[in-house]
């Protein structure tokens, strides 16, 4: 089959799936009397869609921060608590754990959540927002998914050579396609009026600092993305070594270091 454009492929509608058990448990702190809000707000960061769509939401031209909104909690104090339960709602109906081929969404989920914390915690060393920082940690690869669901076809004998997850799948992508997860997450971002500091980090994510770019904050979810992918592979630390992105970590004053002593993960039991 024929591979669609990246201009193609944003004119698609793009629904990403959410977990089932995270909606689940969203659905019944909303029908509680008196719902926890910060229960609320931590339900729904832990699930790039939700937030997705909880951004999205906030980001309409019906309100007026339409476009300034980062974070979760900024959302959840412009919308109303029935707006809320309503995405929720929407996206149980929609919820499945089989519905992007060709990804395994469990472990995709748990991958994003980890570059959302690491992103976090690099943005509080490098005096960043952290909230834009776990956000833009959290949806940084909604591209990847976009990809599998519009071309399926197209993308089987990439995943065979080279899993999306993969520390060389950007290039791989931009290989085949001429654009890769990165320009479709930042599509997808501008046509929703996200905010121009995440519409930015995101298309620049994969090369942050190349032609004459410098935006921080795509630096600092290239460095997060790194390490959590590391971890995906099971690479050890002379590996690690090997790929980090030392001028990307230069240009933020991080080393290598710096970067693993971020909310560490139990390296042993990867390695």
């Amino acid at each position: 089959m024929s591979v669609l454009s990246l201009k193609d492929l944003l004119q698609l509608p793009f629904n990403v799936p959410s977990i089932p058990r995270v909606v689940a448990v969203l659905l019944t702190e909303l029908d509680k009397p008196v719902p926890d809000l910060r229960k609320i707000t931590q339900h729904i960061s832990t699930d790039p869609a939700l937030t997705l769509r909880l951004l999205q939401t906030a980001n309409a031209d019906g309100f007026k921060l339409s476009g300034q909104i980062r974070s979760v909690s900024e959302a959840l104090a412009l919308l109303s608590l029935g707006d809320v339960k309503t995405m929720a709602q929407a996206a149980a109906a929609a919820a499945s754990l089989k519905a992007v081929p060709g990804m395994a969404l469990p472990q995709f989920w748990e991958y994003s959540l980890n570059v959302a914390k690491v992103a976090r915690s690099l943005a509080t060393v490098v005096r960043l927002n952290q909230q834009a920082a776990y956000t833009c940690g959290l949806v940084h690869a909604m591209g990847e998914l976009a990809m599998h669901l519009a071309m399926p076809h197209n993308m089987a004998p990439l995943d065979a050579a080279v899993p999306p997850l993969d520390l060389k799948r950007a290039r791989a992508e931009r290989q085949h396609f001429r654009y890769c997860w990165a320009s479709v997450g930042a599509g997808y971002a501008r046509l929703w009026k996200f905010p121009q500091v995440l519409v930015d980090a995101l298309e620049h994510q994969y090369a942050p600092f190349e032609n004459d770019v410098y935006e921080p904050l795509a630096g600092v979810i290239h460095l997060a993305t790194w390490r959590a992918r590391c971890k995906e592979a099971h690479m050890g630390e002379r590996e690690m070594a090997v790929t980090f992105p030392g001028f990307v970590g230069e240009v933020l004053g991080l080393d290598i270091d710096m970067v693993l002593q971020q909310d560490p993960f139990d390296w042993a039991a990867h390695t």
